[in-house]
């Protein structure tokens, strides 16, 4: 098995890369997806986050209101860090049991965003850092989101910066042109990957 780590700032196209690694045959363990599911309705997770911040996070049908509650937290760190206390715990848990289940062939993916914020880039084999300017990633999120410019630049304030990503990165790939710039870069990566 190839314990791979992939990371990228916000609106760098992480999301994009880890889809075209899964179509090669990457297992692609989602760290953001699993977040989502650790607190859905009903579990632990989400019973723990109102705890923390109140009923005032919830949507009207009992679902974490995650706008609402990336609005308090991406504006005061000590809110995130309980925050990320929460949840990192949880996502670490259903993490390694998906690797677990994927197989010693095989090349498991660990789709990061805040690898470099938490220290976590020593747990793999390799890192790959999707990388793009800081004015293409405010662009993405403006024009592709709809966040406000001042939420966006906040949400990247709140991640580690350009060049503390790309100092823990085996591997680049550069995501500041066009999607057909992309694929190529990923196809090389993974070709990399399969013969570790």
């Amino acid at each position: 098995m190839v314990k791979v780590g992939l990371t990228g700032g916000i609106g760098a196209g992480k999301s994009e890369v880890s889809r075209l690694l899964a179509s090669y045959g990457a297992v692609i363990v989602d760290a953001d997806r699993i977040a989502r599911e650790v607190v859905e309705p009903g579990t632990p997770g989400l019973a723990a986050v109102v705890e923390e911040f109140g009923e005032g996070v919830l949507a009207p049908e009992g679902t974490l209101d995650r706008p609402k509650l990336g609005g308090i937290v991406f504006a005061d760190p000590e809110k995130l860090k309980a925050l990320n206390a929460i949840v990192h715990p949880l996502v670490g848990a259903r993490s390694a049991e998906l690797e677990a289940a994927a197989g010693p062939e095989a090349v498991v993916v660990h789709d990061v965003p805040l690898l470099t914020e938490n220290g976590l880039a020593p747990l793999y084999d390799l890192v790959v850092v999707v990388d793009a300017a800081p004015e293409t990633q405010l662009d993405r999120l403006v024009r592709l989101r709809g966040m406000s410019e001042d939420e966006a630049k906040a949400r990247m304030a709140a991640q580690a910066t350009r060049e503390q990503r790309l100092a823990v990165a085996d591997h680049v790939i550069d995501n500041d042109g066009p999607l057909e710039a992309l694929e190529p870069q990923v196809r090389a990566v993974w070709e990399r990957l399969r013969s570790v």
